[in-house]
Formats: C-alpha cells, sequence, structure tokens
C-alpha cells in the first residue's frame, strides 16, 4: 500500500489579512454610543471584593513553620512520623464519611 503526502500548502493568504480583519473590527466598533460601555457593579461584588481582601490578610498558612520545614528537609533531618500520619488520615477520613451523612 503506498501513502500519498495528501496535504497541500496554503496559498493566498498573507500575514496581512490577519491585520486587515483587526482594522475592520476596529473601524465597526467607533460606532457605539458611550452609554453602552457602562459598567455597573453589584452590592454582592463590592462585598466579594471585600471578603477577599479580609482572606488574604488573615494567612492560613504559617509561613515560618513551612520556611522550618523545608529547612529540615533540606538539611535531611526532617523526620515523618508514620503512626501520626495514618492517625491524622483516619481523622480526615472520618470527618469527610460524617459530612456525606449530614448531606444525604
Amino acid at each position: 500500500m503506498k501513502v500519498e503526502n495528501s496535504t497541500q500548502p496554503i496559498t493566498g493568504v498573507s500575514v496581512n489579512d490577519g491585520q486587515r480583519r483587526v482594522e475592520k473590527v476596529k473601524d465597526t466598533d467607533t460606532s457605539q454610543s458611550p452609554a453602552e460601555n457602562n459598567v455597573h457593579i453589584s452590592p454582592q461584588s463590592s462585598q466579594l471584593q471585600h471578603a477577599e481582601s479580609s482572606a488574604s490578610s488573615n494567612s492560613v498558612v504559617d509561613t515560618a513553620r513551612v520556611q522550618e520545614i523545608k529547612q529540615a528537609i533540606n538539611d535531611g533531618s526532617f523526620r515523618v512520623n508514620p503512626e501520626v500520619v495514618a492517625d491524622r488520615l483516619l481523622e480526615t477520613v472520618k470527618e469527610l464519611i460524617d459530612s456525606k451523612k449530614g448531606n444525604v
């Protein structure tokens, strides 16, 4: 079975075609009135912005502790306690199961 090259080079399209299209769109957009460009923000949006700013100021991560752990890993002195990891994993699974039972 012979495989033929069925792809043909595209001709007749120049790089400037895209620029011409952009210019046409710009020409048609100038007909809009300034009133169509107004943006109204709802009160919920401002509440969300306030909540986001307050959440970002209250860091959940203890960066000092993270740096200590990074340093211990780099030093080779970081040790994992498998019993603690297993206990916390079981606690998390129990919480997830309880939360699913409450939603049903």
